[in-house]
């Protein structure tokens, strides 16, 4: 692993690293905010994963997480949204390939061998904090995201209930498997049988399993995409399911991060109260 850059922010150190990863075969690069409280014991940790077309950086220079953080105590993870390098596929389209790994692991050529993101997010990545990051304490994670990130977080933790203590996400793609913006990717990624799409899809996950908690879910009704995230869906899913969680339509906000940047000091207080039990 290499460091790619410190820097001191709000009494912690916001770190980029970088990586070969075995399971994309390829370089990866990520991010870790790790707040004060780290010098006196192992904090708990918080995954954020981003939307199409962003990398480590978005959330991390954007979300205004390092305050957030810093407040409560818990480190916060950025991971890349896809594999990179001259050698990875990639598609002419934003929303397809680099900088659109959908959060799952593909089956299908030529996306196989580098796209394995939700092994990377689920599985390798948190190794790696545990072998070199000794001031986490990465048995208390929590998981959350934005718009593909948000799909990627509520699918994540919905399918591995026993890797999360606590969910949230903003503008997140509810229900992949009845949009463009998852029927495309997972098409190309897992292949045209739907049955073997697996947990790729939040308001069906909710129906079937569950949640051991309550879930939080932030919408901007000025948001330009939903009819692509189908907020809806996630709605009737929990109404259906009688699961526990506050969906909530903010008035006036959008897509961008200046939405994620108003709400994200709540989210942190929602997963620092479940982590720090």
């Amino acid at each position: 692993m290499e460091t790619v850059s410190t820097n001191a922010s709000f009494g912690g150190t916001q770190g980029v690293y970088s990586h070969t990863s075995g399971v994309c075969a390829c370089d990866m690069t990520f991010a870790v905010y790790t707040p004060p409280q780290a010098e006196n014991g192992p904090v708990p940790v918080l995954y954020w994963l981003s939307g199409l077309t962003c990398t480590h950086a978005n959330a991390m220079e954007k979300a205004g997480a390092q305050r957030a953080a810093a407040e409560h105590g818990v480190a916060v993870i950025f991971p890349d949204t896809s594999p990179r390098g001259d050698d990875v596929a990639d598609d002419d389209a934003y929303d397809l390939g680099k900088g659109a790994g959908f959060y799952v692991d593909a089956t299908q050529s030529p996306w196989r061998p580098n796209f394995s993101m939700l092994s990377y997010v689920r599985d390798e990545l948190p190794a790696l904090l545990k072998a070199n990051f000794p001031k986490l304490d990465t048995a208390r994670a929590g998981v959350s995201g934005h718009s593909m990130g948000g799909h990627g977080a509520l699918t994540l933790a919905l399918g591995n209930p026993d890797k999360y203590r606590s969910v949230s996400a903003f503008s997140p793609i509810c229900n992949p498997h009845g949009s463009d913006w998852g029927r495309k990717q997972l098409s190309a990624y897992l292949g045209d049988d739907e049955g073997a799409w697996g947990d790729t899809d939040a308001s069906k996950l909710v129906r079937e399993k569950g949640w051991h908690d309550e879930i939080l879910v932030d919408q901007g009704d000025a948001d330009n995409f939903l009819d692509l995230l189908k907020t809806q869906s996630l709605i009737d899913a929990c109404e259906a399911r009688g699961q526990a969680a506050t969906i909530t339509m903010q008035p006036g906000y959008d897509h961008s991060y200046y939405f994620v940047a108003s709400f994200f000091p709540a989210h942190m207080a929602f997963h620092a109260q479940r982590l720090m039990k």
